[in-house]
């Protein structure tokens, strides 16, 4: 079975580790390690970024649970054999939500596209060819992109990132 050890390490280097940021048009608002607050604002790390504490050793863990509670068992990462292939649905759920990664996943896969990995999605991720399911899975998040830049412009200047994140899924 897929480990989130190893997923974790890839999507947080992809969020950029564990740094406190904002940037102009970015809807998440203040992000720490990946962490929107405008989309988590009850995520017990903020108290302690509020209090200026970014050293705090607890934040780690709070980032590890985080990530394992809202994203890696929302996409039964526990569950899929191939780490690829948990991997890339576990990181494009971070950065485009769970729903969207599930729907974007099940269409792949040839499974009902509803937003929520359940046992007969998992039982055809499952059988899958890894290889295959992350190049086609990166083609539809390319698509999932580019809908977005043409519908908001101001987005575009994220579409570099979101397609350098896809790319190292197949690499």
């Amino acid at each position: 079975m897929a480990d989130f050890n190893i997923a974790f390490e890839a999507m947080i280097r992809n969020e950029g580790g564990f740094v406190n940021h904002k940037v102009a048009g970015d809807r998440g608002g203040q992000t720490f390690a990946g962490i929107a607050r405008n989309f988590h604002p009850n995520w017990e790390g903020w108290a302690i970024l509020d209090r200026n504490d970014e050293d705090n050793p607890d934040l780690t863990q709070l980032v590890f649970d985080f990530y394992k509670k809202h994203f890696w068992q929302r996409v039964k990462g526990d569950d899929i054999k191939e780490q690829r292939i948990a991997g890339s649905i576990f990181d494009f759920g971070v950065n485009a939500g769970v729903p969207v990664a599930a729907k974007l996943a099940q269409l792949v896969v040839d499974a009902t596209p509803d937003g929520i990995i359940g046992a007969k999605t998992v039982a055809k991720l499952n059988k899958a060819d890894a290889e295959f399911f992350v190049t086609k899975y990166a083609l539809a998040k390319v698509t999932r992109y580019t809908e977005i830049v043409k519908r908001d412009r101001s987005q575009i200047k994220f579409l570099v990132g979101w397609l350098n994140r896809t790319l190292g899924d197949i690499a």
